[in-house]
């Protein structure tokens, strides 16, 4: 994707049209924000590359305007969100985790689930205590659920496959879908059990996109109070 933007630190600075190509190398809809990413690191590098200091609230407005889930990723910590996602607020720290994302190859559009989907919306759920460790965290989300399980099971039945590999594997925590699909992922206590399951299950599924990867359980080094 292409993304550019005038961006300005409000000190009259000029301003200079910029244009990054960021590479897919899933070509299928991997609900795992991924692109969401992408948008946030685009704009925190540009952020750095100009030595900019923006004014309160620009960055986060750009970040909205990319997709609902770019502020997010620019505030570059455990974070709640709420709304489309403009509505952030500070979670706890997150325990030491690894995860294994599985995406079954199949594309599955978000708005296709959310229209299949019926009922009322689950609370939402925010905590104010840092669990103590991942093993106390994947049993606070056991009790949880993703309201758009049910229907994105049902207009991709591949998810149930997933799903059921990702709950055979040896030491995984848990197993959820993520978002509204197709992509899942399993929680892990470290990086040998992690990657040793994603290796097991490539093997397996070789039509399968699969990764390990740490979690996030600390804030990131950004040019800018977050």
């Amino acid at each position: 994707s292409t993304f550019s933007n005038a961006l300005h630190s409000g000190r009259g600075r000029e301003s200079h049209q910029l244009s990054l190509c960021a590479p897919r190398f899933c070509t299928c809809s991997l609900s795992t924000i991924s692109g969401s990413a992408d948008g946030a690191a685009a704009i925190a590098g540009l952020v750095a590359l100009g030595g900019l200091a923006p004014q309160a609230g620009v960055l986060e407005e750009i970040a909205l305007g990319l997709g609902a889930d770019v502020p997010a990723c620019l505030f570059g910590r455990p974070v709640f969100a709420g709304g489309i996602g403009e509505r952030l607020e500070r979670a706890p720290p997150v325990p030491p985790g690894w995860l294994v994302i599985v995406n079954p190859g199949v594309p599955l559009a978000t708005s296709r689930v959310f229209e299949a989907r019926t009922g009322n919306f689950a609370s939402a759920e925010r905590w104010t205590s840092a669990h103590t460790d991942i093993h106390a965290l994947a049993d606070h989300l056991a009790g949880l659920q993703n309201d758009l399980d049910e229907p994105a099971r049902h207009l991709a039945p591949e998810i149930d496959s997933v799903l059921d590999r990702l709950a055979r594997t040896a030491g995984v925590l848990l197993s959820r879908l993520s978002g509204s699909g197709a992509t899942c992922f399993g929680l892990f206590e470290g990086p040998d059990e992690a990657r040793a399951a994603a290796a097991e299950i490539a093997a397996d599924q070789p039509h399968w996109w699969v990764a390990a990867a740490p979690m996030l359980h600390g804030p990131l080094n950004r040019p800018w109070s977050a």
